[in-house]
């Protein structure tokens, strides 16, 4: 037999499985493998979170009714949301507006002695643009009667106040445009208001584009 023949047998020949050209074939096979899983692992590292089904404003119940559930990658910022691993403590109340779809803030949730402000109804007739929603701000001014029967010059009372809730009231005042925009107040803010109020005071309120008072 020529030495072409049996060099070209040799390399026919199977392998064995002390071949070490096989062996380093099936070691490459298994570390590009064990690559892909990490790479797909590290890829899919998401937490489950609490997400808010709708609008939930200030003072409002949180609990299981009013949050679905969502699963993202959070990275660093995992620490500032609460896990729906962890869930949420009971006789929580939202402590700022958490808007619909928005995942679960661990500031925006407390108790009811966290609150610093709190819901007061201002009754109004005015018609209020679009942009006045749950969340936003407005500006509140208050005209003082006087002792001709009629309103002294409006003041800024209340700048910037977050609107906490618009309840329609068609029985208010006899008017069916009447509105009840729950405002938040803070303590030390509250007796210029209810002073105001209990004087039958005009009360105006204004959108505020501007936002919350920095």
């Amino acid at each position: 037999m020529s030495s072409t023949t049996t060099n070209t047998a040799a390399r026919l020949k199977k392998p064995s499985w002390k071949d070490p050209r096989l062996l380093v074939g099936i070691l490459l096979v298994l570390c590009s493998v064990a690559g892909v899983v990490a790479l797909i692992t590290s890829m899919d590292r998401t937490t489950e979170v609490f997400v808010a089904n709708a609008p939930i404003a200030v003072g409002q119940k949180v609990d299981a009714g009013s949050l679905g559930r969502a699963k993202v990658q959070l990275g660093d910022t995992q620490d500032s949301y609460i896990l729906a691993s962890d869930g949420v403590p009971e006789s929580s109340i939202a402590t700022r507006m958490i808007p619909k779809g928005q995942l679960l803030p661990k500031d925006s949730v407390g108790h009811a002695d966290a609150l610093d402000r709190k819901p007061v109804a201002i009754t109004i007739d005015q018609a209020l643009p679009a942009q006045a929603v749950v969340g936003s701000h407005v500006d509140v001014w208050v005209a003082m009667p006087d002792t001709r029967n009629g309103y002294q010059e409006p003041q800024l009372l209340l700048p910037g106040a977050e609107i906490g809730d618009i309840v329609a009231s068609s029985q208010t005042l006899g008017s069916s445009s009447a509105k009840s925009v729950l405002v938040l107040v803070s303590d030390a803010q509250m007796p210029k208001l209810l002073g105001a109020q209990a004087n039958k005071a005009k009360i105006s309120v204004v959108w505020n584009p501007a936002g919350g008072v920095k």
